[in-house]
Formats: C-alpha cells, structure tokens, sequence
C-alpha cells in the first residue's frame, strides 16, 4: 500500500531500448559515410536492421503499456505534445531543402569560364501529368485517414475505421509506385543524375526525403490497421492512430508545398 500509485503520471520502467537505438543509429549513420567512400552498404545495412528492431521492440513496449491503462489523460496528452515536437522537427528537416531549392532558383551561382559567364541550367518537368496524379493521390489518402479517425471517434465504427485505413494504406502506396516510375523516367530516359547540377540535387534530395515519409506513413497506418483487426483502439483511448493520422496529414501539406514550388512555380 504504500507504494501504491496515487498520481496520474507513467513511471517508466528501466529499458535498454534508448542505449541499444542511439548505437544502431550510430552504426546506420557511420556505415553510411563508409559506403559513400565506396566501403560497402554492410555497415550501414546492420545498423538499419537495428534501428528496425529497436522501433518495433520501443513501441511494442508503448503499445502494452497502453493496455495496461499506463495511458491517462495526462500521459495521453504528454505523448501527444511529444509527436506535435517532432512534427516541428521535421518542418524544419524540410525547410533546409525549400531554402536550398529557392536561393539556387532566384539566385544561382555565378560561373565563369575564363571571362565567359555560363548561365545556370534549369530543368522543368511537367506538373500536370504523374505530378498531379500524385497529388489527387495524396489529398484521397488523407481524406480516408480522415474518414477513419471520425468513424472511431464519433461512432467507434469499427467496418468505415478498417476500410477508410484500407483506402488510405493503397493510396500511399500508389503514389510510391508512381513516384519510383517517375524518378526512373528522368534517370533513365531524361539523363537526370543524382549530383552534378544543383537542380537534380535540391530535386532528389527534396521529393526524395518527402517518398520516404511516405513510405514510414504508410507502414503507420498499416499498423494501426493490423491493430484495429486486434481489437485496439477506443474513442477515449487512440494516441496511436491519432499519430499517425497527424503524420498522413503532414505528408500531404508538405507534398502540396512540394508540387507547388517544385513543379509549378520552377516549371
């Protein structure tokens, strides 16, 4: 009794899972320099694969924390707060780029050969074709993750929650398909490269990062799917799915940021 807890807040237990992440991320990240210098994706693959495992392994343990009732008002409203610090990260991961893409747009570098000044070359692509395409993409996957998280909040409709996490999980995954069949096209077909001209740069460094949050997004929402089909989830009770419905949504405006600079305006 007395130890009893009288206080709303979660102690967390002791776990090995923040050391074990720092240190995988610290192999992936070193292996990756590594196999820049021509070294080997070996490294770098074996740290990715640790980095796997200790999410899967962090937010199994969150997940059964939850269903223990370590999940209170106030902790929910901690965890949220906490995802809200990251999503402000990440506007900012992508600022870097936007900036990138508009000081080299409005004011290039100057060359010069001898006494011969070389205009700056800029590539367009056509933003009413696949770029477009995607876009509608987008906008009906976040629409559908939208349509979920109301049926589970207003109506905890567990069929409209399952099948608007269904609609959302196949549109992302379109639209990374269609963005794979695109950077094909101007790789293989334009002769764009990775490096070499600034506007190939910013552009694969800035869709690029935005295709692999897609990709993570997806793999989010087809969790909390596979935890709907597990009974999880209640209309009082739903940080999860809130995550990543708020992570979906974050995809979208900075896509939608993306095509308007990228593809409009640039082109």
């Amino acid at each position: 009794m007395a130890h009893e807890k009288n206080h709303d807040y979660h102690i967390l237990p002791p776990s090995v899972n923040p050391l074990l992440g720092s240190l995988a991320a610290l192999v992936m990240l070193t292996g990756a320099i590594l196999w820049m210098h021509d070294n080997g994706p070996y490294i770098f693959l074996a740290g990715f694969v640790g980095v796997l495992y200790i999410m899967y392994a962090w937010w199994s343990e969150v997940v059964a924390e939850s269903h223990v009732g370590d999940h209170t008002p106030v902790v929910q409203i901690g965890l949220r707060y906490g995802f809200i610090l990251f999503i402000m990260s990440e506007i900012m991961f992508f600022s870097a780029w936007f900036w990138s893409f508009f000081k080299h747009q409005l004011y290039p570098m100057y060359e010069y050969v001898g006494t011969e000044y070389l205009k700056p070359e800029f590539h367009q692509i056509n933003a009413f074709e696949l770029p477009l395409i995607n876009t509608l993409l987008l906008l009906v996957s976040g629409c559908a993750a939208t349509w979920a998280h109301h049926a589970l909040v207003h109506d905890n409709n567990r069929q409209d929650l399952r099948m608007g996490l269904i609609l959302a999980i196949a549109f992302g995954a379109v639209f990374t398909a269609f963005q794979v069949y695109e950077y094909h096209e101007l790789l293989v077909v334009d002769g764009w490269t990775f490096s070499g001209e600034i506007t190939f740069a910013n552009f694969f460094m800035a869709t690029g990062f935005h295709g692999m949050h897609v990709l993570i997004g997806t793999i989010f929402l087809l969790v909390c799917l596979i935890r709907v089909t597990k009974g999880h989830f209640t209309p009082q009770s739903h940080v999860g799915f809130e995550a990543a419905a708020w992570y979906w949504h974050f995809v979208d405006v900075v896509w939608l940021f993306l095509f308007a600079a990228v593809y409009l305006w640039a082109g």
